[in-house]
């Protein structure tokens, strides 16, 4: 089978509309995006996976492949995940469309897509993604920002908040990870 680098890389080069990442994240952002995902009830679901680097590190936790929910837009990933993933349920669909797939009471969104600077995926993929995950739920984030990718004014519009977990400064480009929750009220 092909490395995550070369399938990444010819994806790119096709379709670079849907590929926004230079490379695949290293295995230290995958550890950070999916730290803590032993302790959460509920199914998960990973919005925009590619090659799979968290999809790995998300099993790695100890999450069972029948809780776990890919869904990637672009084809040619999701042959592939579906490959190096078996029970894994891998749907090829765009992320905003996370509010019809039947799923409920979420217990974290894993995402790889990018919201920076995007005000509309911003609304229609995370505010989709809180629609479906439970009260406690978590939304986790990369972005190659050093601020949470989605402002301030937005998270108040969504009812949501942003705590950063960190920084990999060893990834390419050097990568946060932002978790966000509801608002208490």
């Amino acid at each position: 089978m092909a490395s995550d680098f070369t399938i990444f890389l010819g994806e790119m080069l096709r379709r670079p509309a849907e590929v926004s990442a230079i490379a695949p994240s290293s295995a230290a952002v995958a550890r950070l995006m999916t730290r803590g995902l032993d302790r959460v009830a509920g199914p998960i679901v990973e919005i925009g996976p590619g090659t799979g680097s968290f999809t790995r590190a998300i099993l790695e936790q100890g999450v069972p492949a029948d809780r776990l929910t890919l869904i990637e837009m672009n084809p040619r990933f999701c042959e592939t995940l579906a490959q190096r993933f078996p029970g894994v349920r891998v749907v090829n669909r765009p992320a905003q469309e996370i509010g019809s797939l039947g799923l409920s009471n979420v217990g974290a969104v894993i995402s790889g897509v990018p919201v920076l600077a995007r005000p509309q995926i911003q609304r229609e993929v995370v505010g989709e993604a809180f629609g479906v995950m439970a009260a406690q739920g978590v939304f986790v984030q990369i972005t190659y920002s050093p601020n949470a990718p989605i402002p301030d004014e937005m998270q108040a519009r969504l009812g949501i908040r942003a705590v950063k977990r960190g920084t990999v400064w060893t990834n390419l480009p050097p990568a946060r990870v932002f978790e966000f929750h509801r608002v208490a009220h």
